[in-house]
């Protein structure tokens, strides 16, 4: 199951975003641009997704609410609460990061791991979406494995400092897939849904004990379930330098974590896909470098 690595990026990703929403999104430009020039990838590893087709996001989304959003007729809560102004770029810009992650999937299937520059938008609900998240697509990637009979069950492992409130109420009622999410017990949401697994953390818990909750955690989990399929939710807003984290974690430790979940992948032989999640720090240089981190430790468990 070893062969090229797959990385799905749209200038899009950063282009469509309204002014005042680009920091820290520069980072979806200058992630593939800092692994290019290290050589962590070359070109003939990135695709370039096109838009998913909408009978896959219906798998996943109430269709009241994607008809909403398509014809851009969510009202003035439902615009506040995702967090970003509505308009027609920005919807082709998550039909994309949607299809991108479900490509991940097909390429996963082929090469045992594939990323995405852009997603992990854990806060999108079966009906609405909160927390700049308007699709979630890990959920519709995870659906559409499911239903085309091309996974039997699956783990979601969500590591981004906030919890993925939609994917759990999206998953709440279906055995085939387990919710892991490991966040900051106070942070946003305030609201938490009920995962099948939910760890929070206490604020500015540090290295040490942030990895031994983690050891503790995947390898038991993955035996316990045994699912043939993993994605992994990787937002570094984890970081001690995260404006938004609070947490206490530093860069060396974020790339361990990742070594534990993409290892724990990769001993096992079940595809993975990764989507990168938030990350909020005040230098958008230490953002890409903790992102660039998770591609480094596939390349060296799978190149």
């Amino acid at each position: 199951m070893h062969g090229m690595i797959k990385v799905a990026w749209r200038k899009e990703y950063v282009q469509a975003l309204p002014e005042g929403h680009r920091f820290p999104m520069e980072k979806y430009a200058l992630l593939p641009q800092q692994l290019l020039y290290e050589g962590t990838i070359g070109e003939e590893n990135i695709f370039y997704p096109e838009s998913i087709d909408l009978s896959v996001c219906r798998l996943t989304h109430k269709d009241e609410y994607l008809d909403k959003l398509l014809h851009l007729r969510l009202d003035k809560n439902e615009i506040r609460k995702m967090g970003f102004p509505l308009n027609e770029a920005l919807i082709q810009r998550e039909l994309m990061i949607m299809e991108g992650t479900r490509k991940c999937a097909e390429f996963a299937l082929q090469n045992g791991i594939a990323l995405n520059t852009a997603g992990g938008t854990h806060h999108a609900f079966s009906d609405r979406g909160e927390g700049f998240c308007l699709l979630n697509d890990n959920a519709i990637a995870a659906n559409w494995l499911l239903h085309s009979g091309k996974a039997k069950k699956i783990l979601i492992v969500d590591l981004d400092v906030h919890q993925g409130n939609g994917t759990a109420e999206l998953f709440a009622n279906e055995d085939r897939v387990f919710t892991l999410s490991v966040h900051g017990e106070k942070n946003y949401p305030m609201h938490k849904e009920e995962s099948d697994l939910d760890i929070g953390l206490p604020d500015g818990i540090g290295d040490v004990e942030y990895l031994n909750v983690l050891r503790s955690t995947i390898d038991p989990l993955i035996e316990k379930f045994k699912p043939d399929f993993l994605f992994y939710q990787c937002g570094v807003d984890i970081l001690a330098s995260d404006k938004l984290g609070r947490l206490g974690i530093s860069h060396d430790a974020c790339k361990e974590r990742d070594r534990i979940v993409l290892s724990a992948s990769h001993r096992r032989a079940i595809p993975v896909v990764c989507s990168m999640g938030g990350g909020y720090s005040e230098r958008i240089a230490a953002i890409v470098d903790a992102h660039a981190n998770t591609f480094r430790v596939a390349k060296e468990l799978w190149g």
